[in-house]
């Protein structure tokens, strides 16, 4: 008798409801089981390990205030990501439209473009917020440009756009606003800094040294923004359709030009908010090494999400969580190894989404068994 064979046929039916969130928490806790068996084969203590890094990122108020510190311009740049994503556009240049954001944000103290001393603190922080968006929206504009009017790949534009924009920062910073030839500008005044909850130490003790700061509202305002742009508005269905499928969307009379460059300036917008949160909210003034590499980062959290902003603030937890572990926990590539691993896992995961396991039978069996 031969054995049945397995093969994968493309899904029919839609998709159970429940069927996206429970492949995505499957694949993040067989990451964690892969990454375990590979701490294993070193001669490591995985559970040690992981304990370690519970412990770190969410033992007690001040390492989950920093996860969130972490996570802000990760919420904020896989909005950003999803929107585009949804389009089927794929902008991998967040990490430039991030530092373009900080730049322009960062004009506001250093040029300075208001008098920092007697303009009030809501002001310059509503400014450079505008200017953060601003710059990102203009770099989202360039890759936007050359796809919607030329069909140039948005993946290699957006790449090389975000060597161009380090390079750019870094000819500011180790030059005219350079603090003492240091690869750093000076500190912003205080009236650039968004407010974090270690100032109100002297009221309630409780935040004494506690890092969070205003830009994480930034996200949760941003998340329910883009939420109901692709839930509950017209363009959001018209972003659906383009990027499901895109000849209906031109006989619905869709300008998918237009659609592409919008797309990708407010995209660029949501990362260059990111950038302006990290030099207002956390640096507190331009430096050359800003990002952790929050664009690529941001593109991952994304896709874990599934391209849904509510998911983006959860997943964007979970990475803030693997950046501030990897500096305590050894070894210290570990949180790395996870973020490749979990992506990896994610993105085959997508497989049950659009395929499902069938089981047939051979004639020959068929007709063993009806004997």
């Amino acid at each position: 008798m031969s054995l049945p064979k397995i093969s994968l046929v493309r899904r029919t039916e839609d998709v159970p409801k429940w069927m996206p969130l429970v492949t995505t928490l499957g694949a993040v806790l067989l990451a964690f089981v892969i990454g375990g068996i590979i701490l294993k084969s070193i001669g490591a203590n995985p559970f040690y390990i992981y304990g370690y890094f519970f412990k770190g990122a969410f033992g007690s108020l001040g390492s989950f205030s920093d996860v969130m510190v972490k996570a802000s311009p990760l919420i904020l740049i896989g909005l950003g990501c999803s929107l585009a994503f949804r389009m089927r556009l794929w902008n991998i240049g967040a990490e430039g439209q991030f530092f373009m954001g900080a730049f322009f944000a960062s004009l506001v103290p250093l040029v300075p473009l208001v008098p920092m001393e007697t303009t009030p603190k809501i002001v310059v922080l509503t400014l450079m917020g505008f200017l953060g968006m601003i710059g990102g929206a203009l770099y989202g504009f360039i890759p936007g440009y050359l796809k919607a009017k030329f069909n140039i790949n948005e993946i290699i534009v957006t790449l090389m756009l975000n060597y161009i924009v380090v390079f750019w920062n870094n000819y500011w910073i180790f030059g005219k606003w350079s603090d003492s030839g240091f690869q750093m500008t000076k500190t912003f005044p205080k009236a650039a800094w968004l407010p974090r909850l270690a100032d109100l130490a002297g009221q309630y003790k409780v935040f004494s040294g506690i890092t969070l700061h205003a830009g994480v509202l930034f996200g949760l305002l941003a998340a329910l923004i883009v939420h109901i742009i692709l839930n509950n508005s017209n363009w959001g269905y018209m972003i659906n359709l383009i990027g499901d499928n895109p000849r209906a969307a031109r006989y619905a009379g869709a300008d998918i030009a237009k659609n592409t460059i919008l797309v990708f300036m407010l995209s660029g917008a949501l990362a260059g908010l990111a950038g302006m949160v990290e030099v207002s909210g956390v640096v507190h003034r331009l430096q050359e090494r800003i990002s952790t590499s929050y664009g690529f980062s941001g593109v991952i959290v994304a896709w874990l999400a599934k391209l849904n902003p509510w998911a983006v603030i959860v997943v964007s937890i979970l990475f803030g969580a693997l950046i501030v572990a990897s500096r305590e926990i050894q070894p210290s590539g570990i949180s790395f190894l996870l973020q490749g691993i979990i992506l990896f896992l994610v993105i085959s995961s997508d497989v049950l989404l659009k395929y499902k396991f069938q089981l047939t039978r051979s004639a020959k069996v068929k007709d063993e068994v009806a004997a």
